[in-house]
């Protein structure tokens, strides 16, 4: 490892910017990461549908990183925070892999700089303040029916799908579906924190007003709870390069990039900085676009879509064409990157690299995994081009009307014939009219696995309807959440969960992280 302050002092911060966190993790102080530099351009890293194993975003931005560094380039990265759900469930840490990884990847895999705690404890004191203000009397008359706060634990359980708090029925979420986690990642000061928690709608009253944070006068120690967790945080690549590590919304469940303070920081250091939005181009990438880029003030100027044959072996190749089509109908360019797994077949990889560039593309094979950097040079080569700034076009625009932007969405990206609300949610939408909330960003919450609701529908469905079942307001956040299909907010376990392979030695080494 490098001196992590020598990683600081390449994106232009000096040791009073910065809040040691042990040897191996600084946080970035506000007053840093708003102090004028050096404007950087940024480039989106997105995927194609993935596979359950994940198409390797992280790592190939990691690698990415590393490269455009070896060839002089003051680059960097922005990327989510692990959740722990993952990381003892089926897909594992999110800290890259083999010689394309973040460090301590241990370290930041569990509990890192406490960030994802200080949000579960956050939330569920609004849950806690909310319950106990129906046990001291209900002077806010809530209508207990109306609740829709539940609480959350950032790992996966899905016996508590379903839960009885006192005499009400309630749920918990995990914590990166938490509205509290939207809200740090697209807080610009602890002020902005402060009034965005004082927003958070928890129920109804008697008479249909909303009951907000502000009501129940919690915001302020939530904000108190959240103060050290908004100040992002910056780790290195195996490499020594910088990386900027804050927040982790899921992006099936929520906006699915790391903070808006994240990604300034690193724009106000780096000529170039990557990055990673969650899952394929319909989720993380659509709302990195249509949600994120509009609130930080600035577009990519280029994506890069990554592919593996475990994902076109289920996808298809016409599911990798789809998504860079649909890239560049936002007026972004894109180009596709297939990341070499250790164990891929060279005539296999090949066969598709060929299949693509009959298509129009001019794919680039990396090999991050196994040779770090070095893995990458055409790619990052390429990257560092001059191009003229891309003209990015949203799907839509905030102030139209909710069924607009729905279609907008799901017709214009996902390739659906409609979109249809079950009667719950239609209910929902008149009450989020008559309170004004209909005008705003929309955040999709749908399965990953499939460009329609439905997971088990892989390659590019045509003529569905997207169902969408309940509509979520995050007005803290900015954003209604349409849950379409069956997609919970509380993930499950696998039949093999990777905690089975975790232990410490009698040394004190943990091993099995994968």
């Amino acid at each position: 490892m490098k001196d992590l302050l020598e990683v600081a002092q390449s994106l232009d911060l000096c040791s009073q910017d910065l809040i040691p966190y042990g040897r191996e993790a600084f946080k970035i102080s506000l007053p840093a990461v708003h102090r004028p530099g050096r404007q950087g351009k940024l480039v989106l890293v997105t995927a194609m549908s993935p596979s359950p194993a994940g198409e390797g975003k992280t790592t190939v931005t990691i690698g990415l990183v590393d490269a455009l560094r070896q060839l002089g380039v003051k680059a960097a990265a922005a990327l989510r925070q692990p959740s722990m759900g993952p990381v003892f469930g089926r897909k594992g840490g999110a800290t890259g892999g083999g010689r394309a990884q973040v460090i301590p990847a241990n370290s930041i895999n569990l509990h890192f700089t406490g960030d994802l705690h200080a949000i579960t404890q956050a939330h569920n004191l609004l849950a806690a303040a909310l319950d106990n203000s129906i046990w001291q009397g209900n002077s806010l008359h809530i209508e207990p029916a109306s609740i829709q706060w539940p609480r959350v634990l950032d790992l996966n359980e899905r016996s508590l799908r379903r839960v009885l708090i006192g005499e009400r029925e309630s749920s918990f979420a995990i914590t990166a579906a938490s509205e509290v986690m939207a809200i740090l990642a697209l807080a610009r000061s602890w002020k902005d924190l402060t009034s965005r928690l004082e927003s958070i709608i928890v129920a109804t009253d008697r008479s249909g007003r909303s009951v907000t944070a502000a009501d129940l006068k919690v915001a302020g120690a939530m904000a108190v709870l959240l103060r050290d967790a908004l100040q992002p945080n910056l780790v290195q690549t195996l490499e020594g390069s910088p990386v900027i590590m804050h927040c982790g919304p899921f992006a099936n469940l929520a906006h699915g990039t790391s903070s808006l303070l994240g990604t300034l920081a690193a724009l106000r250091g780096a000529d170039l900085v990557l990055q990673e939005a969650g899952f394929g181009a319909d989720l993380g990438g659509e709302k990195f676009l249509d949600l994120f880029c509009p609130q930080l003030g600035q577009w990519p100027d280029m994506a890069v879509l990554v592919l593996t044959l475990a994902g076109v072996r289920l996808h298809g190749v016409e599911n990798v064409d789809y998504h860079l089509k649909k890239l560049r109908a936002f007026g972004l360019p894109a180009l596709a990157c297939l990341n070499h797994h250790p164990e891929d077949s060279p005539a296999e990889s090949q066969r598709v690299l060929d299949q693509l560039a009959e298509l129009g593309h001019a794919p680039l094979s990396l090999d991050v995994f196994g040779q770090g950097g070095s893995g990458a040079l055409q790619a990052a080569d390429f990257l560092r081009q001059s191009r003229p700034p891309a003209q990015v076009q949203p799907l839509y625009q905030p102030e139209q009307p909710l069924l607009e932007k729905l279609r907008a969405i799901a017709c214009g990206l996902y390739g659906a014939a409609d979109v249809q609300l079950s009667p719950k949610a239609q209910t929902q939408l008149a009450q989020y009219q008559q309170w004004g909330w209909d005008r705003g960003y929309v955040c999709m919450a749908k399965t990953q696995y499939s460009l329609s609701d439905d997971g088990k529908v892989p390659g590019v469905p045509r003529d569905f309807t997207l169902s969408i079942r309940e509509l979520q307001l995050r007005a803290g956040a900015g954003f209604l959440v349409p849950i379409a299909g069956d997609l919970s907010v509380m993930p499950g376990l696998s039949a093999q969960p990777n905690f089975e392979n975790i232990h410490l030695t009698a040394e004190g080494e943990i091993v099995g992280i994968r």
